[in-house]
């Protein structure tokens, strides 16, 4: 799968797309290394066990690169950068119960925002899946020759 490139500098105010979030209800934050566990559990719950590696290396970044969406202490997605490589935007997950609400962008841009306020101007979204959505969200473009990229030779 094809990695992309966002130029940080361009990104749009998120503030209205917060501004929804938390009006369904949804607090946007950025996790608590006291809550590693709960983080991991709901990605090995919901996605994969690479995710949860890769959430727990977020989870020792200082500051923590891993943004959560919450509504009554619940954990309903969560979006980290920094994890496999230093730039990259990722992992990304929404529980299938909260797909809709618009947490996906939200959290997409928490992340990405991270990673401009720590001095980047660009981040590579690695190995992407739903190209059109991060074209349209964030402006990302292919870069070319960018496949397999860095997810090569992956152990089970």
């Amino acid at each position: 799968m094809i990695d992309m490139l966002v130029r940080l500098y361009d990104l749009p105010d998120a503030t209205d797309l917060y501004g929804k979030v938390a009006a369904s209800g949804v607090t946007l934050r950025r996790a608590r290394a006291f809550e590693k566990h709960t983080v991991a559990a709901f990605t090995k719950a919901n996605f994969s066990e690479k995710w949860v590696s890769e959430v727990e290396v977020a989870m020792t970044r200082q500051p923590i690169s891993c943004f959560i969406a919450t509504r009554d202490k619940e954990i309903l997605g969560f979006a980290c950068y920094e994890t496999t490589r230093r730039g990259f935007f990722g992992p990304t997950g929404v529980s299938e119960k909260a797909r809709g609400l618009g947490l996906g962008k939200a959290l997409l841009f928490k992340a990405l925002e991270g990673l401009r306020d720590i001095g980047y101007a660009y981040a590579i979204i690695g190995g992407v899946g739903p190209k059109e959505f991060y074209a349209k969200n964030c402006g990302a473009i292919e870069i070319p020759g960018s496949d397999p990229g860095t997810y090569i030779d992956l152990l089970p």
